[in-house]
């Protein structure tokens, strides 16, 4: 496979996940009235969320095959 190949691949998945984490069904497992660090557990989860989801992003694409240097 080629390294474009794959990283389409895991791109296309980080999409999938992506869809997952912020579609209603699951978003709505964190609209509870909890606060963390002051802030409602919703938008705590959103930001949480969308950060990991943008370092993911960033791995994915400045990653390199192994044995490449």
């Amino acid at each position: 496979m080629t390294r474009d190949s794959i990283i389409n691949k895991r791109l296309i998945g980080l999409f999938l996940l992506g869809f997952l984490l912020f579609n209603y069904p699951f978003v709505s497992l964190f609209n509870l009235p909890v606060f963390v660090l002051g802030f409602p557990l919703l938008y705590a989860y959103l930001f949480a969320a969308w950060a990991v989801y943008i370092v993911l992003i960033v791995l994915i694409i400045h990653s390199r095959p192994r044995g490449e240097s």
